[in-house]
């Protein structure tokens, strides 16, 4: 049974949470979904993976946030370490599920979110990357993507007349150009974080997470297909490698094959496997 809440308010828009709680006890998965920070909702959260982690006994807090460019990156990131604390302190107030037994998990943006929780002072217990990203500096994101510019090429006056001027959580299609703008100029960071990826490294790099790995970063696992054309398979290759390098339990399952977005093909043998291997994953780090 869904609850829906509103988890933050700004001066300018609420921001809301749908709650799964599978009662005393439960573990809880805070979902956080993709995007690339300017476009996408937590509707997109399919039905069929709502069922399959609350018929394992997963609690779920699947999560809106603000998006860019109306909002600045910085907000985003606050929005999700509030998201954290609200799931901590307040939400017991009305769900039995555990605190202390709390994972988050994300796909493409949403990854990226997640993997960044991992550095923030309050952590999860695990988290779940689904074609997530961990280096927001690489060349993948400051080049023009050739997958994208094989597409019709969108000018900057197009792209900005896709968003506007106000706080967004609910991110519509049409902001899907914003972000093809993005990528084949490849100038997603500046756009996005509102820094220039040169002069302002300093500040970036507190927000890329294999560049934040501690020694307390929580267990990690990533998913990813070897044929995504949008987050490149590296991104969680490296990933995993950096955080084995630095002693943290980290496992990466190749979807072979697999493009972006693969577990929208949830009954695919190989996305059913991988599944299980998350909640497996999930049933151990959350005892």
């Amino acid at each position: 049974m869904k609850d829906t809440r509103v988890y933050k308010q700004t001066d300018h828009c609420s921001i809301s949470a749908d709650i799964y709680d599978q009662g005393p006890g439960s573990p809880v998965i805070i979902y956080i979904h993709g995007g690339a920070l300017i476009f996408g909702t937590r509707t997109w959260l399919s039905l069929e993976q709502i069922e399959y982690f609350t018929r394992s006994g997963f609690s779920i807090v699947n999560i809106d946030y603000r998006l860019a460019p109306e909002t600045d990156f910085v907000s985003i990131i606050e929005d999700i370490r509030d998201a954290v604390e609200w799931v901590r302190t307040m939400a017991v107030k009305w769900y039995d599920f555990d605190v202390h037994k709390m994972a988050v998990m994300g796909s493409s943006a949403g990854g990226f979110l997640s993997l960044l929780t991992g550095t923030m002072e309050i952590k999860p217990n695990a988290i779940v990357s689904l074609y997530g990203y961990g280096d927001i500096l690489g060349d993948w994101f400051a080049q023009p993507s050739e997958y994208y510019c094989k597409r019709p090429i969108v000018s900057r006056t197009k792209a900005l007349e896709s968003v506007g001027d106000k706080e967004v959580t609910n991110g519509v299609w049409e902001r899907f150009d914003f972000y093809l703008y993005c990528r084949q100029q490849g100038v997603w960071v500046q756009e996005v974080t509102g820094l220039d990826r040169n002069n302002d490294s300093d500040e970036l790099i507190k927000y890329n997470p294999i560049d934040n790995i501690s020694e307390d970063y929580p267990p990690t696992l990533l998913l990813h297909g070897d044929r995504d054309t949008d987050v490149p398979y590296e991104q969680s290759f490296f990933m995993h490698e950096k955080l084995k390098e630095k002693g943290i339990y980290s496992k990466l399952i190749t979807i072979e094959g697999a493009d972006h977005v693969f577990d929208q093909h949830f009954n695919d043998p190989m996305v059913q496997n991988a599944f299980k291997e998350i909640v497996d994953f999930l049933s151990l780090r959350l005892k």
